[in-house]
C-alpha cells in the first residue's frame, strides 16, 4: 500500500513538473522584419518551441533600439519564463537584462552576443570567425577564377554594423586571410579604407553600402577597375552590385567584380545564378533555431544546455558559453546541393 500510495505521490509530481514546463512562455525578441533571415529564425522558433510544449510571444523591433527595449519589458511584465534575444544592439540592453534577472528570467543570446552584463545565461550562434574566413577564401578564390593569377587584384572592403558584435568577427576572420595578400602587395584597396570605423555599415543597410559603393567608383575608380568586394551581408550586397551595375560593370567588356555576402537570402542566390553576385555563407537558421529551443528547454527542465566554446565570447562582464554551428560558403557550383536538397528552398523558390 505504501509503495503504491508512494508511486502515486511520484507521479504526480512529476506530472505537475511537466505541466509546470508545459506552461512555461518564451519570449522572442527578433531586430526587425525587413530582412527574411530575421522572420525565418522567429517563425521557426515559434514552431520548434510550440511543438515542445511551450507558450511563444514573437516580437520585431524593426531595427528600433527603444522599440527592442519596450518590447523585452513588456514580455517580462507579461510573465515570460525565458527571453531569447536577437539584439539590435548588443550593448543596449543591460538595464532591461537587470529587470529580467529580477524577474528570474533566464537569457538567451540568438545570433548576436549581448554585451556588457552579466545577466546573460547562454548564446546560440554560428562560428562567426569562420564566416569571414570563409567569405574572405570565397573572394580570393573568385578572384583567380574570374581574373586570373595576375596581381595586384583591386578590392574594396565592406563591414556590418558597428554595434553587431558579429561584425567584428566576420571582419577579423576576414582580414586574417586577405591581409597578408595585402601587406604582400597581392590585394590593392584603391581607397585606402580599412578597419571597421571607416568600413563598417550602420544597420547592415544595403543603401548605405550602395551610397558607399558609388562614392569609392567616383573617387577611386576612374582610371582603373574594381575586381573584388568583401561584402558580409547579402543586403549589402544587393545595394553594392546595383551601384556595380550602374557604371556599367557586368557588361562584356567590364566584368562584374566578385563580390561576396552572407544569409543565402533569395534575391542574392537569383543573382549568384545570374551570374552577379560570386557567393554567400550559408547559416541554416533551422539548425540555429533548434540548438536556441534546446538550450532553453534544458533550461526550463532544470538540466545544463549543451554547449561548445566556453573561452571565445567574453561580452565584457563574463564569457558567455555557447553553442556554435557550422557555416558553410554557397556558390553557383553547390547551391543545389546546399540549399535545395536540404529543403531550405525549393527551385521554384529561386527562379
Amino acid at each position: 500500500m505504501f509503495k503504491s500510495t508512494l508511486a502515486a505521490v511520484l507521479a504526480a509530481g512529476a506530472a505537475c513538473v511537466a505541466s509546470a514546463a508545459a506552461a512555461a512562455t518564451v519570449g522572442i525578441a527578433m531586430p526587425t522584419q525587413s530582412s527574411p533571415r530575421w522572420i525565418a529564425d522567429g517563425n521557426a522558433m515559434v514552431k520548434l518551441f510550440q511543438e515542445a510544449g511551450y507558450d511563444t510571444q514573437l516580437q520585431f523591433a524593426e531595427d528600433d533600439i527603444p522599440n527592442q527595449l519596450a518590447q523585452i519589458e513588456n514580455m517580462i511584465t507579461r510573465g515570460v519564463d525565458v527571453l531569447v534575444i536577437a539584439a539590435i544592439d548588443g550593448s543596449a540592453l543591460t538595464s532591461a537584462l537587470e529587470n529580467a534577472a529580477a524577474a528570474d528570467v533566464k537569457i538567451v543570446a540568438y545570433d548576436r552576443l549581448i554585451r556588457g552584463t552579466e545577466h546573460v545565461d547562454y548564446y546560440a550562434t554560428f562560428d562567426n570567425f569562420k564566416v569571414g574566413v570563409q567569405q574572405a577564401q570565397s573572394l580570393v578564390q573568385g578572384l583567380k577564377q574570374r581574373f586570373g593569377d595576375v596581381r595586384p587584384w583591386n578590392v574594396e572592403l565592406f563591414g556590418g554594423s558597428p554595434d553587431d558584435n558579429n561584425a567584428y568577427f566576420f571582419y577579423d576572420g576576414a582580414m586574417s586571410v586577405l591581409k597578408p595578400l595585402i601587406d604582400a602587395g597581392d590585394i590593392r584597396i584603391a581607397s585606402g579604407q580599412t578597419g571597421m570605423s571607416k568600413v563598417g555599415t550602420m544597420r547592415w543597410d544595403g543603401a548605405a553600402a550602395q551610397a558607399r559603393m558609388d562614392n569609392l567608383l567616383s573617387s577611386a575608380y576612374t582610371d582603373k577597375r574594381l575586381q573584388g568586394v568583401l561584402s558580409p551581408y547579402d543586403g549589402m550586397s544587393i545595394g553594392i552590385l546595383s551601384s556595380l551595375k550602374g557604371v556599367g560593370y557586368g557588361s562584356a567588356g567590364q566584368p562584374m567584380p566578385v563580390v561576396t555576402g552572407q544569409d543565402a537570402e533569395r534575391p542574392s542566390i537569383k543573382s549568384i545564378l545570374a551570374k552577379e553576385q560570386y557567393s554567400t555563407i550559408f547559416k541554416d537558421t533551422r539548425e540555429l533555431a533548434k540548438a536556441a529551443v534546446g538550450m532553453v528547454d534544458a533550461m526550463l527542465k532544470g538540466g545544463k544546455p549543451k554547449v561548445n566554446d566556453t573561452k571565445t565570447y567574453d561580452n565584457g562582464v563574463k564569457v558567455v558559453p555557447a553553442f556554435l554551428l557550422q557555416p558553410t560558403v554557397v556558390d553557383a557550383a553547390n547551391w543545389e546541393d546546399v540549399l535545395v536538397r536540404s529543403g531550405y528552398y525549393t527551385k521554384s523558390d529561386l527562379q
